[in-house]
Parts: structure tokens; sequence; C-alpha cells
């Protein structure tokens, strides 16, 4: 799992692994460790809610996804999701959660696991 956080925008990249794993299981995360701290980031199916929405807590980024936009997103050519957060303070936070392509140049890092990229189709 990758995210990108830009601004007041958080984007997260999953694997076809990934989305598979949360799809049927309902939870993914992941974390990186700054020494005595670890930063997690995570994403969850929940059934309470409409929309995109996440949450900074503990050192934790989690983002909730619709129980009923994400069961079958695995299943799906859908791309992805996004929403924009709009709080109290007039402030916003624009979130993106979607499959990750292989990229068109190269790379270093391995991409066995990501989705073929549509434009390579063309």
């Amino acid at each position: 799992m990758k995210i990108r956080v830009l601004g007041n925008s958080v984007r997260f990249r999953l694997t076809r692994s990934e989305v598979d794993t949360l799809c049927t299981k309902g939870y993914i995360e992941d974390r990186t460790a700054f020494d005595t701290t670890v930063f997690t980031y995570a994403i969850k199916l929940v059934a309470d809610t409409e929309q995109l929405t996440a949450q900074f807590e503990n050192n934790t980024i989690s983002l909730n996804l619709p129980k009923f936009l994400g069961n079958n997103w695995h299943q799906t050519e859908q791309v992805g999701f996004s929403e924009t957060m709009e709080f109290k303070n007039n402030d916003s936070l624009f979130l993106l959660l979607e499959k990750d392509f292989t990229c068109l140049d190269e790379r270093q890092e391995d991409q066995s696991d990501n989705y073929p990229n549509p434009k390579e189709l063309l």
C-alpha cells in the first residue's frame, strides 16, 4: 500500500492482493517505523457510513470505505473512490483511494502485483 500526502489531500494506492485482502477481510494496514514511533496507515470497510472518510489518531491515518462500495471492488473495473471531507473551520481534506497501476516508465520498485496500466492497452 502506498500513501501520498500533499497539502490537504491523502491518496492511497493498493495492489491487486491488497484490494483482494481489503474486500475479503475488511481491513488492511501498513506501518513505517521512525525509531521508537510507528506511523500506521490503514483502510477498513465500515457499514455505518455512506462516503469515504478518514481520521488521524495515535499516529494512524485510518481511511473508512463504505462496505457497500468495497465489498466487491476487487471484482470490478472501478479504479477507485474519492471524497472531500469538509470541516467546521472551513477547511477540507481530499481523499482518494485507487488501484495501483504499473508505471509506464522504468521503476526500481516491484510492480508485479500492480494492475495493468490502461494506457499500455491502447
